[in-house]
């Protein structure tokens, strides 16, 4: 049941959205809307007009304000059995914030590059509304269960959306207009989850799964399952802790005698070492020796990432602990902990699944004041408990329609000026599928909302994982091709990541050029700034000339551009043989000319196309990066 169904309305109230500090989108039909008792009369005073409307007999009542003009902040009455004063609201543009961790990640996350921004944040014309993450199978809900409006300050920046509060920041400084972001997103949700009913009958097997998941006892099973299973297993791995077993003496305490236990490098998995390929728990130590003058001060201890969740001890002293893989490890030390001389820092690290231990290419130092001390290098490690690994637990807040009908159907009343939108890595495992789910999500979003076709841009699926030195297929390269094909649909847009990712993290720190990106595409089909250079080179067509493939770009800006100069890198070709070699690359006329001398009859050519095409480096001389693409068709 949606949360208003079953009330009885004796006074007037409000949708979550409709509240303090809301804004309100300028220049188009704007509905504010509510309940009261079946047949109440209303009156709605704002800015210099009076609305006087009556509730059905449902008890539901609405009014349209037309082409209301940017500014504020003004207050709405609304008046009726009772009053309801609605204070500081603005006019301006409303965006959706919307798609999985990407758009999760908040400011606190990503804070090591951007102190300044954090320092300096503070605007009262951009406003921020965290959608709560329900999930419903049942109906559409016609209401959030809580949720407000909050200015962006210095007191609430680390919780807002990293990638939303840059977009804004961007607009915002460019049109000064109020922006408002309503952020609607979860992380490791598939595209399906964020789809109605009625859209996803085109996917049967989807559909089949989201009438499963009506069955409200089904889920109380899983769940119940589910937590029965996973605690049990942290209790078995307690239990069978040997850094636990001598409560005088656990395995955190700097006594301990750790003269006989190995040593490996730090960062790095254990499986690739002598402990082999084991799950459970594995206690790490290291002791590093301070001066005078830094005992006793505060101190940041940074940790990388580690696989899968950890606690830290320093000199017997808890510091903190991380319960999953994703997050970076950034522990603050308090003063007085650190002493002069030897300290001991441990890690109990424990692997539920797959490889255990500390992630590479990651920051892992001491800092104190400034100071910095490394503390890669040889780690003495001791297995506490062999488990089998655990059994992951069912998702049931992905499923199909769950977070439609939670997170989005109850914004579908409130008039928006568009979408960002950043998801794909959980379809990735189904790529060719994500092109015709995308598109039919746009359309399904376009159709609830009754706006028509209001702009939607979204972020093309960053590089992430391992490169590699030859030609290679890629579930990631055929998932941005499917949102490069979503550009057929009209007023949409796409920021490529594909040079701000990181390989070992599948939730990248750089989300200021993110949120650049997509406010650059916004002014150009949002805010029809035509000057705008708004998008990277895109694959047009091809030309076969003799044995090189001559291939054409829109948006190449002022001109294509070699990043860095030197050599075009990241292109390769193929003959009939469909067989791709890496092939040379090279700008002429706006062009690029592709070759390699050994592939005679050329009939194809990738470029990027792959997990993590490094060092691909074809941009437009804006500085934006060319989208991936192929030229074949070719299924492998």
């Amino acid at each position: 049941m949606s949360f208003l169904s079953l009330q009885t309305f004796s006074k007037v109230s409000l949708p979550r959205l409709v509240s303090n500090g809301m804004v309100l989108q300028r220049s188009t039909d704007v509905k504010i809307w509510g309940w009261a008792a079946d047949g109440e009369n209303i009156k709605i005073s704002f800015l210099d007009s009076i609305y006087c409307i009556s509730a059905n007999n449902h008890g539901e009542w609405s009014v349209i304000f037309s082409n209301l003009q940017a500014g504020g902040p003004y207050n709405m009455k609304i008046i009726a059995s009772d009053t309801i004063t609605i204070k500081d609201i603005l006019i301006g543009d409303v965006w959706v914030c919307s798609g999985q961790s990407q758009m999760d990640i908040n400011m606190n996350r990503v804070r090591p590059l951007y102190e300044d921004e954090i320092k300096n944040a503070g605007n009262p014309y951009i406003r921020y509304f965290a959608v709560p993450t329900v999930y419903n199978f049942n109906e559409p809900q016609t209401d959030l269960p809580y949720g407000r409006w909050e200015s962006i300050s210095h007191d609430n920046i680390l919780g807002v959306s990293a990638i939303a509060y840059f977009f804004a920041d961007d607009l915002y400084n460019k049109y000064k207009i109020p922006i408002g972001l309503i952020r609607s997103s979860l992380g490791g949700s598939p595209a399906e989850a964020w789809m109605s009913e009625d859209a996803i009958m085109e996917f049967p097997e989807y559909y089949q799964e989201a009438q499963k998941f009506k069955d409200t006892a089904l889920i109380h099973q899983i769940q119940n399952a589910d937590n029965k299973r996973i605690r049990t297993w942290y209790e078995n791995l307690s239990t069978a802790d040997e850094g636990y077993k001598n409560p005088d003496m656990p395995w955190y305490k700097p006594e301990v005698d750790v003269s006989d236990w190995p040593s490996m490098k730090v960062p790095g998995y254990w499986a690739d070492g002598d402990l082999g390929d084991v799950n459970g728990v594995v206690w790490f130590r290291k002791d590093v020796e301070l001066d005078a003058d830094m005992a006793g001060k505060p101190a940041r201890l940074n940790l990388g990432r580690v696989v899968d969740a950890d606690t830290v001890f320093i000199n017997g002293i808890y510091v903190g602990s991380v319960s999953y893989q994703y997050p970076p490890r950034r522990y603050d030390i308090p003063e007085n902990i650190l002493k002069e001389g030897k300290n001991t820092i441990v890690v109990r690290l424990i692997s539920n699944s797959g490889k255990g231990g500390f992630v590479p290419d990651k920051p892992y130092e001491l800092v104190i004041e400034g100071d910095t001390i490394d503390l890669k290098g040889d780690w003495h490690y001791h297995l506490g408990a062999k488990m089998k690994p655990m059994e992951g637990q069912t998702f049931i807040r992905w499923k199909p329609t769950g977070l439609y009908n939670g997170m989005i159907a109850p914004l579908t009343s409130y008039t928006i000026k568009g979408v960002i939108w950043y998801q794909g890595e959980s379809n990735t495992g189904r790529p060719q599928e994500y092109a015709t789910l995308f598109t039919a999500l746009i359309k399904n979003w376009r159709e609830k909302w009754g706006q028509g076709d209001f702009p939607f841009i979204y972020v093309q699926l960053h590089n992430f994982m391992e490169g590699y030195d030859y030609p290679s297929d890629s579930n990631w390269a055929l998932t941005r091709e499917a949102q490069l094909h979503a550009l057929s649909l009209p007023n949409t847009a796409m920021a490529v990541a594909i040079d701000l990712g990181e390989w070992n993290d599948i939730h990248p720190l750089n989300k200021k050029d993110v949120g650049k990106r997509l406010a650059l595409a916004a002014q150009k089909i949002a805010y029809n700034d035509t000057d705008v250079i708004s998008s990277g080179p895109i694959y047009r067509s091809m030309e076969i000339k003799g044995d090189s493939i001559i291939l054409t770009f829109s948006d190449t800006g002022t001109g294509l551009m070699v990043k860095g100069g030197g050599e075009l890198k990241h292109f390769a070709i193929a003959g009939q043989d469909r067989k791709f070699v890496w092939a040379r690359a090279e700008i002429v006329d706006n062009k690029v000319i592709v070759w390699n001398e050994k592939v005679k009859k050329p009939a194809a050519v990738r470029y990027a196309w792959a997990d993590n095409p490094e060092g691909a480096n074809l941009y437009n001389k804006e500085g934006l990066p060319a989208s991936p693409f192929r030229t074949d068709n070719w299924i492998f």
